[in-house]
């Protein structure tokens, strides 16, 4: 029967000079993984007890690499380098970072006919609309233009033998003059349910909310439960992979333009950093930049409430803005001019000079006794 268990310790030991082995041998021994792990856990506790040092994190040795070499060097694609950096980032940026603001929001009435439904979702672009009872702010959820389209087809079916009876058998089964144009979209009930976040929610947790129920819009609402703004799942992803345009999608014209005369036309929704960069530095916000994000917050911020159209607003030294088209709600259009126009130095002279004293006599009340005698003649 073969020995199994290899040569023997007295044969593997032998020296080639046939002398036999010494009692102590001095021979590599292989460590474990979690014998190894286990020590150094034990020392890095230890070091971190003794100095107040904090354990590295596989996360943040990750993020440290991709920040210090470039994406070839690591064996990843550009684009595969941009959206590894734009994941790690998720978890640090809220959902009032990417979310639609409440200006922005198309929306319908839970009772609107279905023949203006079918409108606003022409005109909107959108397959999701968010429906509401009275305002924005009492929201009862969403319609698909999906489900939309499902109950019309459910409406205007008409049955095969019906249909070939007819002179003139209609197309496809279905006939559209059999649907309801003026029916209110509460009736026929296809209005689904929203998710309602909070605007400090992290992108991250709304994104794997939104695969658990399968809802892929949500109402940003603030503390006292208003509307503060809308998020879709195409949002979130457009974090990681960038913006994502389909064949519905118009092509927008650039949010700053440069004029003849070397003034900017600006979208007031144009982040002040996009500003800065077409203009050029000496176009300098100061610590605006780190207070408001866009063109209109840092009007806003400038005269402390919403500049109404054509209204002159003093801006970075060497430049003003000229409101072009703005609501009560908010600023829409904005044109920058390098310099002070002679009409906001004219507005600031009468707000800042003094008043002069008054030059026209003094009018002294009459004596009591001719009061009297006034009051005192029939």
């Amino acid at each position: 029967m073969p020995d199994t268990d290899g040569p023997s310790t007295s044969d593997t030991s032998r020296s080639e000079t046939g002398a036999e082995p010494s009692t102590s041998r001095n021979l590599p021994v292989p460590v474990s993984n979690g014998m190894r792990d286990h020590g150094e856990g034990v020392f890095s506790k230890w070091l971190r007890m003794l100095f107040g040092l904090r354990p590295s994190s596989t996360r943040a040795d990750l993020k440290e690499v991709l920040e210090e070499s470039t994406p070839a060097d690591l064996g990843f694609s550009p684009e595969e380098g941009t959206m590894l950096k734009n994941i790690l980032g998720l978890r640090e940026r809220r959902i009032d970072d990417v979310m639609v603001p409440r200006a922005d929001i198309i929306a319908v009435q839970q009772d609107i006919q279905l023949g203006e439904l079918m409108k606003m979702f022409e005109n909107a672009g959108h397959s999701r609309l968010v429906a509401y009872n009275d305002t924005l702010d009492d929201p009862v959820g969403m319609v698909h233009i999906r489900d939309l389209i499902a109950f019309m087809t459910a409406h205007a079916a008409v049955s095969p033998t019906t249909n070939a009876r007819r002179k003139k058998p209609k197309p496809a089964g279905l006939d559209l003059a059999a649907i309801d144009l003026a029916m209110p979209l509460s009736e026929a009930k296809i209005v689904r349910p929203i998710l309602f976040v909070p605007p400090s929610m992290p992108a991250i947790d709304l994104l794997a909310k939104m695969q658990a129920t399968r809802i892929h819009l949500a109402l940003v609402v603030d503390e006292y439960g208003g509307t503060d703004g809308i998020v879709s799942i195409e949002d979130i992803v457009e974090l990681i992979v960038g913006d994502i345009e389909d064949e519905h999608d118009d092509e927008e014209a650039p949010d700053i333009l440069q004029q003849a005369d070397g003034s900017f036309v600006a979208d007031a929704r144009a982040s002040l950093e996009d500003v800065i960069a077409a203009i050029g530095n000496g176009f300098d916000v100061g610590e605006a930049l780190n207070e408001v994000d866009t063109l209109a917050g840092y009007l806003v911020s400038r005269v402390g409430r919403v500049p109404v159209r054509g209204e002159l607003v003093p801006g970075p030294e060497g430049y003003e803005f000229e409101v072009l088209d703005a609501d009560p709600r908010r600023v829409k259009k904005v044109k920058i001019h390098h310099g002070t126009s002679p009409r906001l130095e004219a507005s600031q002279d009468l707000q800042t000079a003094p008043q002069a004293p008054s030059t026209s006599p003094a009018i002294s009340a009459p004596p009591e006794s001719d009061i009297t005698k006034t009051t005192q003649q029939p």
